[in-house]
């Protein structure tokens, strides 16, 4: 995918967690082409390494469920370049599992990664970003946030997701006078490492269509466009919105 060069964030400071892969590594391309200095961060550490050294960036390695961790990494990115402008709140994990059968360690592992994590990120970089007066944060929530899926069982993806969306319109409301924007975005299925088109169960897959205008899953590189856009100034009136990018899925 080749994004034009409009250096639309120019001298920003953006972070982005989950960045070695799917949307993450898409966006970080996507932000360093308009101009951002980029820092990733992601618990695979080996990926994350190899990715920073493709793109010229800066790797963090590292578990966000780790609330000292992600002070840790805010600490870290403001050593490194002084500020923090953008923040892209972005790894998660799925799980399907019917909810009788869902033990502690499952709930707990989704909910940690996919909503406790987002928080501890949000409260960690937006203390810079009100310290400056100015900053954005996009939250990766999903349509999961909004619909229950079918078939497939999820109750913990789907309840964080929901908290993601609602803990950004919270922040949102926080701080919009002290400068700090804070949005999500709710992506549906997308080709990535976890959800990889080839390895979806046809079952699921062919009523997944059946419930999609476009009939297809989206790619990483078209989330991408969405984030600059809400880590733009050409986003500037957008504050505790969730920008669904689903293909039409949720509009059935």
């Amino acid at each position: 995918m080749s994004y034009t060069s409009t250096a639309v964030l120019q001298d920003r400071v953006a972070i982005i967690t989950g960045g070695a892969g799917g949307i993450g590594l898409e966006t970080a391309k996507a932000m360093q082409q308009h101009g951002a200095s980029v820092v990733i961060s992601d618990i695979n550490s080996a990926r994350g390494e190899t990715v920073a050294k493709e793109l010229g960036i800066k790797f963090f390695p590292g578990d966000l469920t780790r609330s000292a961790h992600v002070a840790n990494l805010a600490n870290y990115v403001l050593e490194q370049h002084g500020r923090i402008d953008i923040a892209f709140n972005n790894a998660g994990i799925a799980h399907s599992v019917p909810a009788e059968e869902c033990t502690d360690e499952q709930w707990l592992k989704v909910v940690n990664i996919n909503l406790n994590a987002v928080f501890y990120c949000c409260r960690e970089f937006g203390k810079a970003m009100l310290a400056q007066g100015r900053g954005s944060i996009i939250n990766t929530a999903s349509m999961s946030g909004l619909i229950s899926n079918n078939p497939q069982p999820q109750c913990a993806y789907n309840a964080a997701k929901a908290g993601v969306i609602m803990l950004t319109k919270s922040l949102a409301g926080e701080w919009a006078k002290r400068g700090v924007r804070v949005n999500s975005i709710s992506p549906g299925y997308i080709n990535t490492p976890m959800t990889p088109r080839d390895q979806i169960r046809p079952d699921w897959y062919e009523l997944w269509m059946k419930f999609s205008p476009m009939e297809r899953i989206g790619e990483p590189h078209e989330i991408a466009p969405a984030v600059v856009f809400l880590a733009s100034d050409a986003s500037s009136f957008f504050t505790g919105s969730n920008l669904v990018v689903d293909g039409g899925y949720t509009c059935w």
